[in-house]
This record gives structure tokens, sequence and C-alpha cells, in this order.
């Protein structure tokens, strides 16, 4: 904890006495700031942009088929085209005479089908909402144009795969539908014959069947969500896109940059999907150890992804502006496709709930970053708050700061008494050396120097990290919290006062603004008497432009989280040093204080 320059009114310090000097004081107040920035800076390098030559989708023909009348399926089914193509051909071909749409929908989700590839065409969450506050549809038109739409079919023939895509199944019902439901899709024609099978719950859980024959014989068809996902109006938030995985228990999180496109993944497979910041498509297998998985990497026209139009964009360079499409497709080696599909939000709580074949959760998808181990429980406690507690997650991270900084009050009291201690010693370790002033730093003899300076602290009962161990816990919770506020898909588009999402920045910049005053107050009253003037001032700047910066550009969240704590760290200080411990602190530095000016003034 760094400190700011010394007042009439200003409270006592909580400082190792033992630094003594300007280098030492320096390192001390940098070490925190840099280890924040570096963590900081590390979780955020993933993000860089990686693009790959944009590749054409293969090009797409499709062969008339004579009409005529087919069998109706049960419910409101379309009527479908049979005929005989080519004089070889001996079955009758299954085909739709027109394109169709069945849309089924429970109080999660409303999904859009077209029998034009059996594949969706929107996937809607109804209880979360895009920047324009509509209903949030998974599912991106220009992405899905160019690569193909979720529970598309993916082959290693790029022929056979455009042509399952265009291919006209015949739905078993059309029209709009309540879950539970059944919807089946069958297609048949020069030789080849494939059904597609969904059956859909309450939850956001579906399941799919597939199976699909070329002249008799098993076709390694792949059910794809090729990409295009997650919200619509952060274009470039696919850069945040991850591929997860999970074999026997041990789980992958492949970031969109490492993506290889085309990349096979044997089995065993608990789970493999595509996620973003706050949502995924998860495909878990019915039959792990058969499971087969194929990565799928492109780019797309920026341009072209928010528009679904041929419109090129360029960059100031004049090369096409492109960001990258992950996708993932899952099957199995013996060409019958068994799974379930989880298409909806990155939410603990309803991921833990989902088992895999394996006996595994899908919980590993939401990823706490490299603090996971405190971020986790962090996240878990202020759940809780905002479930018994305050049920605004505003509310929730203000009454949870509160609480973290009662807990840690005891700790800042023992803190200060060691300090306290420390300072009593100062003289005797002043007097220690003085008397090896003369030797060299890199003098065997300033070994002794140390030794006797600790043992001095031993024989007293002063420990000289005693004054650290607040610091030391709350770096690791600053960051977790960090990591943590980011990414939960509970904070996203909560409301607090003006800020209306707590994931992201605080539009007006209020709470950098507060951060920077209150941070400014920290050093202003908590002084290090012992610390360079010049220091002093320079650090009493840096640290409030440091925090202000890092509010100003990441999760409001985080800023209230830090500001609150601030304010309470500054009443809690104050109180502290109206004690009769807090008192003695301060003459003590305050003669420290004297007693230095008038060494200075002798020298002059």
């Amino acid at each position: 904890m760094t400190r700011g320059r010394k007042t009439g009114k200003s409270l006592a310090e909580i400082k190792n006495p033992n630094q003594q000097g300007s280098g030492s004081d320096m390192k001390s107040m940098l070490i925190p700031m840099l280890l924040i920035a570096g963590v900081l800076g590390g979780l955020q390098f993933y993000r860089s942009k990686h693009t790959q030559p944009l590749q054409a989708p293969a090009a797409q023909t499709q062969t008339a088929q004579p009409a005529a009348a087919a069998p109706a399926a049960s419910g409101a089914a379309p009527q479908a085209a049979t005929a005989t193509v080519g004089a070889t051909q001996t079955a009758p071909a299954v085909t739709a005479a027109a394109e169709q749409t069945t849309i089924i929908e429970n109080e999660l989700y409303r999904i859009e089908f077209t029998n034009r590839g059996a594949e969706v065409k929107s996937w809607i969450l109804k209880r979360y909402k895009d920047n324009k506050g509509v209903p949030l549809d998974l599912v991106h038109g220009g992405a899905a144009r160019e690569f193909g739409a979720p529970l598309s079919l993916y082959t290693y023939d790029s022929g056979l795969t455009a042509q399952l895509r265009q291919a006209l199944y015949v739905p078993s019902v059309t029209g709009k539908l309540t879950a539970p439901q059944t919807l089946t899709f069958k297609y048949s024609a020069n030789g080849l014959d494939v059904t597609k099978t969904f059956r859909f719950d309450e939850s956001y859980l579906l399941h799919a069947d597939v199976v699909a024959s070329r002249n008799g014989s098993p076709v390694r068809a792949l059910i794809a969500w090729p990409g295009g996902f997650g919200d619509q109006d952060q274009v470039l938030d696919y850069n945040g896109s991850q591929l997860e995985s999970s074999s026997e228990g041990k789980t992958s999180h492949v970031a969109f940059a490492k993506v290889s496109g085309g990349k096979t993944l044997d089995g065993p497979l608990d789970y493999v999907g595509v996620v973003d910041k706050f949502f995924g498509a998860v495909f878990i297998p019915d039959n792990p150890q058969t499971a087969t998985a194929v990565s799928l990497h492109q780019t797309i026209d920026v341009e072209k992804l928010k528009r679904g139009t041929a419109i090129t964009s360029t960059t100031p360079t004049g090369k096409v502006a492109t960001v990258p499409i992950i996708g993932t497709a899952l099957g199995d080696v013996s060409g019958h496709t068994q799974a379930r599909i989880y298409a909806g939000p990155k939410s603990y709580t309803i991921l833990h709930t989902i088992s895999t074949t394996g006996g595994e959760t899908l919980a590993p998808i939401v990823d706490f970053g490299f603090f996971g181990v405190v971020g986790k429980p962090l996240f878990f406690a202020l759940h809780f708050v905002q479930e018994h507690v305050a049920s605004n997650w505003g509310w929730a991270i203000v009454v949870f700061t509160i609480l973290i900084n009662l807990v840690l009050l005891p700790l800042r009291i023992l803190s200060m008494k060691s300090a306290l201690k420390m300072q009593r010693l100062q003289p005797q370790m002043d007097a220690i050396k003085a008397r090896y002033a003369k030797f060299k730093v890199t003098d065997p003899k300033r070994a002794d120097m140390n030794a006797e300076i600790m043992q001095l602290q031993k024989d007293n009962g002063v420990n000289m990290f005693g004054g650290c161990i607040p610091t030391l816990i709350q770096l690791p919770l600053l960051i977790a919290m960090f990591s943590m506020l980011q990414e939960v898909v509970e904070l996203r588009q909560s409301h607090w006062f003006w800020l209306h999402d707590l994931t992201a920045a605080d539009p007006f910049h209020i709470l950098p603004i507060v951060m920077v005053v209150s941070q400014f107050l920290v050093q202003f009253y908590m002084p290090s008497p012992g610390v360079d003037p010049q220091q002093q001032k320079m650090m009493a700047f840096m640290m409030p432009a440091f925090s202000g910066y890092m509010t100003w550009n990441y999760s409001s969240g985080l800023a209230l989280y830090w500001c609150i704590g601030n304010l309470i760290m500054i009443v809690q200080q104050y109180v502290m040093n109206q004690s009769p411990l807090g008192r003695e602190m301060r003459q003590i530095a305050a003669k420290r204080a004297r007693r230095k000016t008038q060494t200075i003034q002798g020298k002059r």
C-alpha cells in the first residue's frame, strides 16, 4: 500500500520502518502496482486480434426433382415430392416441394427451423436481450449464410456438405409448437439418405439423433454449430470466443487465435462446444468413447458479419477488415450421432446441474481466469448475498464489499499494532544501521547488520511482514474480482442507478472519477514520513492515475467494488487513528519527522 504526503491532520502510518532509504520505499510502493498491472495485462493478452484468410464456401449446385405426392406425416405435415431420378434410381426420393419453417418454443427459447438443410434460422433466448433491448438471437445471419447455420451437417467432403445444406428435407410437422416436442427431418435422393430427429423439453437442452448413409454405407455427418454466435451488436467480441472441450474429466479452453480450422478431435469426448463471453453452444455425446469432433475457424468481412451483405470494408491500409469466426461439429465414428445440445447462458448455477455421460458437469465452461481458485468462491459468496440480502446485483456488490472489509478489519488492527511495535524499535534499529554505515552494500558485514536487526525484532515479538498482511490479501481479491465480474452472465445488463451493465465500463465515467478522488484520499490520510517528499508526491498521483485507468476501461462492477472499498478504508483508518494506539503512532511519527528535519538542517 502506498502512502500520501504528511499533514497536520494526517492519520497514522502503517508501514515497515525497517525499509529505509528511497530505494526500499520505492520498491515497497511499486511492487503492488506492478503486480496488478502485470497480471491484468496478461489476462487481456489473449484478446489480441487474430485473422486467417477468408475461405469461400464451396460452389453449390442443385438438381431439380420432379414433384409428386408424398404420404402425410403426423400433425400438420407438409406435402412432399417423390420422384424417380435417373434410370438407375430404384428408391423414391424424399424431398420437400418448397422451403418451410417450424418453430419450437418454451419459456426459455424460441427456435425457428427451416427444412432447407434441416437447420436453425434463429435461436432466441427469451430471458436475455441484446443492446437494442430485444430478445437475444444466438444466430448471426451473415455468418450463417457464409459458413452454415446451427445444427447443419458437416462432412469431410465439401461438395456433400454443400448438398446437405441446400437439400429440402421433409419435416414431420410445421407451424408453431410448444415443447416438449419431437421434430424429425428426412431427406433421400440419389442414394443419399439422412434423418435428423430433435427432442425438446422445458430446459435449455435438446437431444439430437442424426443418421446419414450413401448407397447403404454410413456417412460421417457431424452435427455442427459453424459460428456466428452470441451478442450480435458486439461484432468484434467474436475475438473473445473460445473452443471448449473435455476428455475424461480434463477440460480445455482454447482461445480463438489457437483454434485450427478442420482439426479433428478424437474421443473420448465428454463435451465440445463454442462459447463467447456470456453464452455457449455445447454438444454432449451419448457415447463419449466413439465421439469425434472437428474445430472450425474462418474469417469474415466485418460488414458481412454486421449486415449479411457482400459489402466489403477496408482498414486505413487498404486491407479488408475481418474478424474470426470459430465453430465446432460433433459426430460419431459409426455415422450415427446421438448427443444432447446446450445452447444458452454460461450461468454457473445452470451448468453445474447438467451432467455428461461420464458424470462430469458443464460448470468448467465458466472460466474464472488465472485466479479462479479465489474468483469462484467470491462469486458464490456474491451470489449468496444477491439471493438472500440484496436482490439487485449492484447493491449486492456494495454489501459484499462492506462484509469483506469487516472481515479484514481485525487484520488491519493487527497490522497497526505491528507497525507501532516496529516504530518503537526504530531508534534501536537506526543505531544498528549507524554502526554499519561505513560498510558498502556489497560488504559481507551487511549480513551481520541484518542478522542483528532480525534478532532485535524477534526478541521484541515484532513480525516485519505484519504490516503487509492486509495488502497481500487484498491484491488477489482485487485481481480475482477483476476477472470474475467481467465474465459472469448474471451481471450482464444488471442495472444500478446510472449503470446499465455491471460487466461493462461506466458509460459516464462517474465511478472512475470517484475512484481517483478516493485513491488520492487514501494516499493523503496514510502518510509515510520516512519517504522522500518527491517520491510521496509522485506516488500520490501515480496510484490514483493507475486505478482511474483500470476503472475507466473495465467492468463498472469492479469500479464499484474498488470505490466502496477505498471509502470504507478511509473511514476505518480515521476511526483507528482516534484510538490510543493511533495517537501514539502519530506522536512517534511526528517525533521522527522533527528529528529528521533537524538533522538535515544541521548538515546544511
